[in-house]
């Protein structure tokens, strides 16, 4: 296991390093000029933008750019906001990072908790009775689940519980450190807007998994031998089942973190969506950097963990 692990880390450092330079060259080769742009736009003169252009070092070849961002992002240091160049305050790009990861990664793991609540139980009750009434309503609850957009759903979560009911509030966020109640009615809409889609996707997949496994001998022999319904689904069915299901939710964790982004606008999150979104209207080269090559090493560590998951449950792959 812990080779398997070692193996995993290694392989991601080239991952990484080809990953930083393709996110910095798109954001290169993107359309417009950001020295343009910072200088007032189509109102500047040629030698203000190319002042500009200089101060923030842009005028220097590109693959010398690349390798100094580089050693500064290994250390942490992202450099600043391009907004601090017109006097508008703007902290530290690592600064206003430390301060926004928490909230998206807690919006996607809040996402994550509805959907193994929801999507999990759902598929094991479709499962031991395939074409019963559960597994019927399951499936065109997923069905539904899958459709509906997630900003969709989560205009429609406003309306009634935030503005008909007044049991959550429609905006805002507060930090659980703040205080733990607050966090809790101030994330629960956004989680369920963000949790439904993957829920859906869960509650299928655990359901064809298990339905395969129940079918296999050694259940049928526990069922022979009069092991509880239960115990057999809970003891020897589940864990087999759950392996494609670990997989599943590793891809839909994937997608909560992209999700945050839509979330974060309508919910309106200081996470790392609404600071991105605000960073390309300008754009502020090093602020859209700096939180790509953010959601990047957040995937691929999630990726790792769930593969050091998938390894637990299959001792197939450790072996390999």
């Amino acid at each position: 296991m812990l080779a398997m692990i070692a193996r995993r880390l290694l392989s991601l450092i080239p991952v990484l390093l080809v990953v930083t330079f393709v996110v910095f060259m798109l954001v290169e080769l993107a359309p417009g000029d950001a020295a343009t742009s910072v200088a007032g736009g189509a109102n500047a003169t040629p030698e203000k933008v190319e002042q500009v252009r200089e101060e923030l070092g842009l005028d220097r070849p590109v693959l010398t750019r690349y390798f100094d961002w580089l050693g500064d992002a290994i250390q942490l240091d992202f450099g600043t906001s391009y907004a601090s160049y017109n006097n508008v305050a703007a902290p530290d790009v690592a600064q206003e990072l430390e301060e926004r990861i928490p909230v998206s990664l807690s919006l996607a793991f809040a996402g994550l908790f509805v959907a193994i609540v929801i999507g999990i139980p759902l598929g094991i009750l479709a499962g031991m009775r395939p074409g019963g009434t559960i597994d019927r309503l399951g499936v065109t609850g997923t069905s539904f689940g899958l459709a509906i957009p997630n900003f969709v759903l989560a205009f429609f979560l406003i309306q009634v519980f935030a503005l008909s009911l007044d049991w959550f509030p429609a905006q805002g966020y507060t930090k659980f450190s703040e205080s733990p109640t607050a966090w809790l009615e101030t994330i629960i809409l956004p989680a369920i807007s963000l949790g439904v889609i993957a829920a859906a996707s869960v509650a299928r997949q655990t359901r064809a998994a298990l339905i395969d496994v129940l079918q296999s001998n050694y259940v049928r022999t526990a069922f022979a031998v009069g092991t509880g319904t239960r115990r057999t689904v809970v003891k020897y069915a589940f864990k087999n089942a759950s392996i494609p299901t670990v997989t599943v939710l590793g891809l839909q964790l994937a997608g909560l973190i992209g999700g945050v982004v839509i979330i974060e606008q309508v919910f309106v999150i200081p996470g790392l969506g609404t600071y991105m979104l605000r960073a390309l209207t300008l754009p502020d080269v090093p602020v859209i950097q700096a939180v790509t090559i953010t959601f990047v090493i957040i995937y691929v560590t999630l990726n790792l963990i769930v593969d050091i998951s998938y390894g637990y449950l299959n001792p197939r792959v450790r072996a390999s």
